[in-house]
């Protein structure tokens, strides 16, 4: 089953000898729990699709569907909510609030939504992030591996639907990186959720399920590598 349907979309910055196309008419479908890699040059277009699939960016023309419901045909509040209950962000930096410690990081997105953690499986998450015994270390205590494990738990704790990591590992060393990505690979099957992470690294795009190269705001390839959860 297809839980996500991009249709012709497009983004365009600018205007007249000031355009840019950002993407250019690019479709394609993603099934559920499946782990896409999205790689390209810089500039083409891989930020833009990720801002747009995660209801942070609206497009200049087409479509993108999450279980069949027409994202952008919401108002700003409901995608607000969208974003908070559907889409786990996960960004190169961080993006923590420095003074919040670990657990008040987390669990942000729900305050927001004016609900509370479940404390069964915020004590899961933390253990599974390896972030035990630092609950209420700020993050400027922490270092950059536990920090982006904390910004993982901050996207995973509403338990969305879709994962979505923009150059997760970029600012971290190898032995980190695989951390991250074990992480990462582990909410994909453990929790059924579909994962999207944009990458310049082979190494990890080579453990997705399928890959999508970009282009100059184009599609240049879509490779399946594995099937979802083989």
């Amino acid at each position: 089953m297809d839980l996500l349907r991009i249709e012709h979309l497009t983004k365009i910055y600018g205007k007249g000898e000031n355009e840019v196309r950002a993407l250019d008419d690019v479709s394609f479908t993603v099934p559920s729990g499946q782990f896409l890699a999205i790689i390209g040059a810089s500039g083409s277009g891989k930020s833009t699709l990720l801002h747009i699939l995660g209801g942070v960016d609206r497009p200049t023309g087409g479509k993108v569907y999450l279980d069949d419901q027409d994202v952008y045909a919401q108002n700003e509040d409901q995608l607000a909510i969208f974003r908070r209950r559907r889409v786990g962000l996960i960004y190169q930096f961080y993006n923590l609030i420095p003074v919040l410690n670990v657990t008040e990081n987390i669990t942000l997105p729900m305050l927001m939504d004016g609900r509370k953690a479940d404390k069964k499986y915020l004590a899961d998450l933390i253990r599974t992030l390896g972030l035990e015994g630092r609950e209420n270390h700020l993050p400027n205590e922490l270092s950059g591996g536990q920090q982006q494990r904390v910004s993982i738990g901050r996207a995973l704790i509403n338990s969305p639907t879709v994962v979505l990591a923009d150059e997760p590992t970029g600012n971290l060393d190898s032995k980190n990186t695989h951390e991250i990505m074990e992480l990462l690979r582990t909410s994909n099957k453990q929790y059924g959720q579909t994962l999207i992470v944009i990458t310049h690294d082979e190494n990890i795009a080579l453990q997705a399920d399928r890959i999508i190269t970009l282009k100059d705001g184009k599609i240049a390839g879509d490779n399946l590598v594995r099937k979802a959860g083989e």
